[in-house]
């Protein structure tokens, strides 16, 4: 009778524990149909120097197939949480992206590659560790009607994701998060810190001469506040990353980003706009003498930046969901050119003048038919138009030729990008 006793009791506590925990399986699986269409131009003509030149025109680059992830990112995942009692819980989540089309998983030879968490909650908020999004990421994909997804992505996200070498623009690995609370009357907050793990010499001389990003590259610091309550969503955000730097040549390399982005859902239309600017700073604690620089005579680097801006709507109607968003980047590479680049520095009859600075525009629309709570089609159509050298494209696996000679002609004639335009008509399902 005892055994029997002990039993029931032995069976009853792992019960409570099983009830106390929980394991999740999830994913997305999005498929389409999408075409890419780039155009490149040749902007230069004969001239009295070069009267034979024959200008080629366009040039089209063009790719059609099946995809994936064009409304939301196809992914496989994993996640539990153990409730520890008082208000505290840990939880895990694992999440794969699934390229279903081909059926491979994972990118960069990262298989979590999305997310791959450890976390510690209660009354104070939650501590996260692992890899996870970046403060700077959430008000892109927050903010756009299209969700940093597909064709319709725009291109704040498009110009910035990789941008100088910025491996840490939406996630971020081997990091350490901080979320507030979620009872804070609408205001919500996240701090996030990512170790480099890079190795550090000490003292410095003993570095290697050709031991480049010896102690800080791939570092990345942020935050993000903000404000949601009914119809109002307001969020704010900064990061840092560090993308390179090299003891023996006193240089530190890092991408600082902010945004500003927001919502306000009207019920008939949801309106969305964001703001975004990253620069590229170079700290430079070992000024030496460049010849090459006629100014100053002091080494200098360019501080190349992006601004960018974005305005959409979303319209829900009967059991479908249009969308729309028009958004703009301006590129100020910060470089100069001689006036006549074939001639010497001349103060006043040949100085140093402004490269013209790259800019794009791009608008998207589509529609999203839902066939249940899990299914849905969809349709969206992008274009973009580049201008004074800019190359954003509306997917950046298909590039812009880059040059071409015709058969008539004896040398190569210089593209220019122009358009690019695209579609994905499809189908998702999340599980």
């Amino acid at each position: 009778m005892k055994k029997t006793l002990v039993a029931l009791a032995a069976l009853a506590t792992i019960g409570t524990a099983s009830a106390q925990s929980s394991v999740t399986l999830f994913g997305v699986l999005d498929a389409s149909i999408s075409g890419y269409s780039n155009k490149a131009e040749d902007k230069r003509y004969p001239t009295l120097t070069n009267p034979d030149y024959l200008n080629v025109g366009t040039v089209t680059t063009s790719r059609t197939g099946l995809s994936n992830s064009g409304y939301t990112a196809s992914r496989l995942g994993f996640r539990g949480t153990e409730d520890l009692g008082g208000g505290m819980a840990a939880s895990f989540w694992l999440e794969a992206g699934l390229g279903n089309d081909q059926g491979t998983a994972g990118k960069n030879g990262l298989f979590f590659n999305r997310r791959s968490t450890l976390s510690l909650s209660g009354p104070f908020g939650e501590v996260r560790l692992g890899r996870d999004y970046t403060p700077t990421f959430w008000n892109d994909t927050v903010f756009d009607p299209f969700g940093t997804n597909g064709v319709g992505t725009s291109l704040i996200y498009s110009a910035n994701n990789g941008y100088m070498g910025n491996m840490n623009y939406d996630r971020a690995s081997n990091s350490v998060g901080y979320f507030l609370p979620p009872n804070l009357g609408g205001f919500y907050g996240q701090l996030m810190y990512s170790f480099h793990e890079q190795v550090k010499y000490s003292p410095g001389d003993a570095t290697p001469h050709d031991q480049l990003n010896n102690s800080r590259t791939g570092g990345y610091v942020g935050g993000r506040f903000g404000y949601a309550n009914g119809p109002l969503d307001l969020a704010a955000s900064y990061g840092s990353s560090t993308v390179g730097d090299d003891f023996y040549d006193g240089l530190t390399k890092k991408v600082d980003t902010w945004n500003l982005g927001g919502s306000y859902d009207f019920g008939p239309v949801k309106l969305f706009g964001e703001y975004s600017q990253a620069k590229y700073k170079v700290s430079d604690s070992n000024p030496v003498i460049d010849i090459n620089d006629p100014i100053t005579g002091l080494r200098s680097f360019n501080k190349p930046s992006t601004k960018g801006w974005l305005i959409g709507a979303t319209a829900p109607v009967g059991a479908g969901l249009i969308r729309v968003s028009y958004s703009q980047v301006k590129y100020d590479l910060d470089q100069t050119q001689l006036l006549n680049p074939g001639a010497g520095f001349d103060p006043i009859f040949n100085p140093y003048v402004s490269v013209a600075n790259p800019k794009a525009n791009k608008f998207a629309v589509g529609y999203v038919h839902n066939l249940s709570k899990r299914t849905a089609l969809y349709a969206t159509v992008a274009r973009v138009s580049n201008k004074d050298g800019a190359g954003l494209s509306v997917n950046s696996d298909l590039g812009f030729a880059q040059s071409y000679r015709p058969a008539l002609s004896a040398v190569d004639a210089a593209l220019t990008p122009k358009t690019s335009t695209g579609y994905d008509i499809g189908i998702r399902h999340t599980f």
